[in-house]
């Protein structure tokens, strides 16, 4: 029996309630779907989900079952960064994915669409769906139309430093700042939001060819009618999240992460939603498939090219066939084939002509998009975990997109406690070639892991300090940073990891290829490894946690987060 007729049984109050909200007592006994969507004011990805709602609402009706349309609004990091917003935006996915259960289980629903575009709504929907086990399909809002010479949000900080130098007048500046997000949709550029709709799909979560659909075409609107349709035909076939999650489509969607050099955000998402499937992924598994899987894509903001390219390139699919002897093809997916047999599918029925007719326009073909394995943009994938007496529990780096002279690199720590001390630090002129940034007391038990966008923004716009900086974090980035910015740095300064015992004058070392970030020498001076082991341990004796307190749902997360290993969660 499905759940919602269970609870019409055990529940006499169910039915009037439902005809309460405008049902008809013939719709009472059908299948009942939640739509959940972010939809609302907080920022382009989100603005446009009604209109995909209402069109996977017909699917749903199409085939005789009931939709019930809910929604939980996401924060937008590009609207929260630079302030004390942006300390809200990870405990945000914690709590929508809470919400969205409490949506789902206290009617019960018998299937649910998510919909979803950026950066915390999305992992929080597929955390959710990891969790509930009942059938259910993501559906990605899709990528926003690059605006004037490619330009995205992050145009305001390039701005002053343009008119600085006579590049653009004012009234060039203000046209850039009206068109830098010109349509609906996720931002352009490879960041969190592009990377996480990539792997919805990856997982097998999302209807192929989803991720990255233009926002603003009508195909999307059709696509989502026929997740409305699908949803019906999954709850028939009692086709859950827990015949499409495994170990293996996990190491699937990493492998496509790799191969488009994907926002470090990943290494904190995809283990938490990992952990809701009882499933374990670990910072391990990252290096070592980027170890394996070279970039195979050069997308904004580390290369050339807007994510709707990639898109018109062939998407997820026309990565997934490129590396296809890499990947376990005998998964499931929504659609109740395989990955394999969809990629067979799509070909028959000429979704990757279709897409690749899209790219005449612009003067391209696929494979200026998507290299092959044979001639990839990148060697190897476009991240790196990094372990030694500053992260015993690992780091990350995006070192794709710094430059390869920073990959070996040693610096002078210049240490601060919050973001904004490092930002004026930065701005006047303190901070000088060969420093070593270390901001901590930003991770999850600090105040929230916040971004460090702002600092890695700053540093880029000042030309001296690009390949000759780097900045180390317990906290995390964008995924539009660039250069030698090292963040999720484990344990956090804020449970006394050794991150937080770094003083200024101390030499930190970075060896990408090593896989190396260590800690060196004392007052510009090496030690040996027992003299460095020693002066921590002396230091640990005297350290005083340094973090803020917070009250409200911020306090929540900082008090009860878990570890940047298991994807800092409180669920």
């Amino acid at each position: 029996m499905l759940k919602s007729q269970k609870a019409r049984k055990e529940n006499p109050e169910f039915d009037p309630m439902r005809l309460g909200t405008g049902w008809i007592p013939e719709e009472l006994s059908q299948p009942q779907i939640l739509l959940e969507s972010t939809f609302g004011d907080s920022h382009p990805g989100s603005t446009h989900l009604n209109a995909l709602v209402d069109s996977a609402g017909l699917g749903v009706y199409k085939k005789n079952a009931k939709p019930a349309v809910h929604t939980a609004t996401d924060i937008c990091d590009g609207v929260a960064c630079g302030h004390e917003g942006i300390r809200y935006s990870l405990a945000s996915r914690d709590i929508i994915s809470s919400l969205v259960e409490i949506h789902a289980k206290s009617a019960p629903y018998d299937g649910m669409v998510l919909f979803s575009s950026c950066d915390k709504a999305v992992p929080a929907h597929l955390m959710t769906i990891a969790r509930l086990d009942i059938p259910a399909i993501h559906f990605c809002g899709g990528a926003m139309m690059p605006g004037p010479e490619f330009i995205t949000g992050v145009v305001g900080y390039e701005t002053p430093g343009r008119l600085a130098r006579g590049e653009i007048t004012q009234d060039d500046a203000e046209f850039l700042h009206c068109n830098a997000c010109p349509t609906p949709g996720s931002c352009p550029y490879m960041g969190t939001a592009s990377t996480m709709q990539l792997l919805s799909e990856a997982l097998g979560l999302a209807l192929p060819g989803n991720a990255l659909m233009p926002a603003w075409a009508g195909m999307i609107r059709a696509y989502a009618q026929k997740a409305g349709q699908r949803i019906v035909e999954m709850v028939e076939e009692s086709l859950t999240p827990q015949k499409i999650l495994t170990k293996r489509s996990f190491l699937n969607a990493i492998m496509v992460h790799a191969a488009v050099s994907g926002s470090t955000n990943a290494t904190l998402h995809i283990p938490a939603i990992a952990k809701q499937a009882g499933i374990n992924i670990t910072l391990s598994d990252f290096d070592r498939i980027h170890r394996q899987i070279p970039v195979l894509t050069s997308l904004i903001s580390s290369g050339k090219w807007p994510t709707s390219y990639l898109y018109f390139a062939g998407g997820v699919p026309a990565i997934m066939r490129e590396i296809a002897n890499f990947l376990y093809l005998d998964e499931m997916t929504v659609t109740g084939k395989t990955v394999g047999e969809n990629l067979a599918e799509l070909e028959r029925t000429g979704f990757f002509r279709h897409t690749a007719s899209y790219l005449k326009n612009f003067g391209h073909e696929p494979r200026d998009i998507i290299r092959p394995l044979t001639d990839p943009c990148k060697p190897d994938g476009g991240m790196a975990a990094l372990y030694g007496n500053i992260a015993p529990g690992g780091a990350v780096i995006k070192h794709a997109s710094a430059d390869p002279a920073t990959h070996i690199f040693t610096g002078r720590a210049r240490v601060f406690n919050n973001e904004e001390d490092a930002v004026e630090a930065i701005e006047s002129g303190k901070i000088v070639p060969g420093d070593a940034v270390v901001i901590r007391y930003v991770g999850p038990r600090g105040c929230g892991m916040p971004e460090m966008f702002r600092a890695t923004e700053t540093l880029h716009y000042h030309p001296e300090l690009r390949a000759s900086t780097a900045i180390i974090t317990d906290g995390r980035y964008s995924g539009a940073t660039r250069g030698p910015a090292i963040g999720h740095v484990s344990p956090e300064a804020a449970v006394g990891g050794p991150i937080a015992l770094i003083e200024d004058d101390d030499i930190i070392d970075i060896n990408v290829p090593k896989r190396t970030l260590r800690l060196v020498g004392v007052k510009g001076k090496r030690e040996s490894d027992d003299e460095m082991a020693a002066v921590l341990e002396k230091r640990r004796a005297i350290w005083k946690n340094q973090s803020p307190e917070y009250n409200g749902v911020l306090g929540l997360f900082t008090r009860y987060a878990g570890d940047t290993a298991s994807g800092a969660t409180l669920l």
